[in-house]
């Protein structure tokens, strides 16, 4: 068999790419079971729900359904079209950011002004801002390539712009957004060909910019001692870590079963958005986490191999796109994990595709649409299909 025909075989064989179609099916499907145990007893309680039992359930299922049918929308449309209206919708996007922070008009919950009151749920625009970034940053970098080496007309413009979201995010505030599209940014830019040294320069800005944003901030000092040493204030400012770490150690390798958690009973705030990992990791052990760990590495290593596909096609635009993609599931799903297990300060990131929450869940369909657009129309141009 010839190489070409030999890398003709894989496209003929699959529409798209199966690790990223059934990883990302099985990711949902344990999101609706997780989501379900996790959310019982908060809507028993009646704070939310008319004590309905099945309330996050049937919300969380039909956030799904608008999810999957606004992805199916998405795919429709080809990389070109995307291309085209990256830069708009990256306005639009800024735009809502905008429009979070006028009283009135955003919506404030437990301090933070991160929403857009609709009809019978929530807009999170800094959900939405992530998958624009990816797209802004991918359509930028091809339309600046031949000036990715210049701090004058490659970099500086972008970084203004960066500037701008991430002071926005921070006024809400919403750090890990913040943290997440600042790693798209500059992941895209370092994967389109940003000279290293300007590259380098922006990780030393961006730490020492970290830096300042944690120590300007009471509240975010506190969250970075608390995680230091969670068991010092354990019914303080680490109260959350500490019940998530209990969770993890009740479930050991096989977990206590699922239903059976005893954390989500009101001792583990945001048990079925935020800290919805240590509800798998009590009911279903090491073993359950360890799945849901190589779904997302399967995910994200498909990403990239996309992307690297569609950059051997030339088709830079749609391989950062992937790639893109890829980082943010990876960073994201890194940081959650990470705040769950102790290993990093306690932010509001949901875990991708599982946690409860319409705005994120329609980000990511959103993207992963995106993903498998990629990589059908690689699949059809390596057929000789697609002009």
């Amino acid at each position: 068999m010839t190489p070409q025909a030999a890398a003709l075989r894989p496209a003929a064989m699959y529409p798209h790419d199966p690790v990223v179609t059934w990883a990302t099916l099985l990711l949902l499907a344990v999101g609706v079971v997780m989501v379900y145990s996790a959310s019982i007893a908060i809507a028993e309680g009646g704070r939310y729900s008319n004590h309905q039992s099945v309330f996050f359930l049937i919300r969380h299922t039909l956030f799904l359904v608008i999810s999957l049918a606004a992805g199916w929308m998405v795919y429709q449309l080809p990389m070109r079209a995307w291309q085209e209206a990256a830069p708009y919708l990256f306005i639009g996007g800024v735009v809502l950011l905008f429009a979070v922070l006028i009283p009135g008009v955003g919506r404030e919950v437990n301090g933070s002004r991160r929403w857009l009151p609709l009809v019978s749920a929530n807009l999170q625009p800094s959900e939405f801002m992530k998958l624009f970034a990816v797209l802004y940053a991918a359509d930028y970098t091809v339309r600046k390539a031949a000036w990715m080496h210049s701090f004058k007309r490659g970099f500086l413009p972008m970084l203004s712009v960066m500037l701008l979201v991430g002071g926005l995010l921070l006024r809400e505030p919403d750090f890990g957004a913040f943290a997440v599209v600042c790693a798209i940014a500059m992941g895209v830019l370092f994967l389109g060909g940003m000279n290293w040294r300007l590259f380098a320069g922006l990780l030393v800005l961006l730490a020492a910019g970290f830096v300042v944003v944690i120590v300007t901030a009471p509240y975010r000092m506190q969250r970075v001692l608390g995680f230091m040493h969670p068991w010092e204030d354990q019914y303080g400012k680490s109260y959350q870590l500490c019940h998530a770490l209990l969770a993890f150690g009740r479930g050991d390798w096989l977990g206590v079963g699922l239903g059976g958690s005893v954390e989500k009973l009101f001792y583990l705030p945001e048990a079925h958005t935020d800290f919805l990992l240590a509800v798998i990791g009590e009911e279903l052990g090491f073993v359950g986490v360890a799945v849901v760990v190589l779904l997302f590495a399967g995910l994200v290593v498909r990403a990239f191999a996309i992307g690297a596909q569609a950059a051997r096609l030339e088709r830079y635009f749609s391989a950062l796109v992937a790639q893109g993609i890829g980082l943010w599931f990876g960073v994201q799903s890194i940081i959650n994990m990470g705040v769950n297990l102790g290993l990093l300060p306690t932010k509001g990131l949901t875990l991708p595709l599982l946690s409860f929450g319409g705005s994120g869940l329609l980000a990511n369909c959103g993207a992963l649409a995106l993903l498998l657009r990629v990589d059908w129309e690689s699949r059809q141009l390596m057929q000789g299909k697609l002009s």
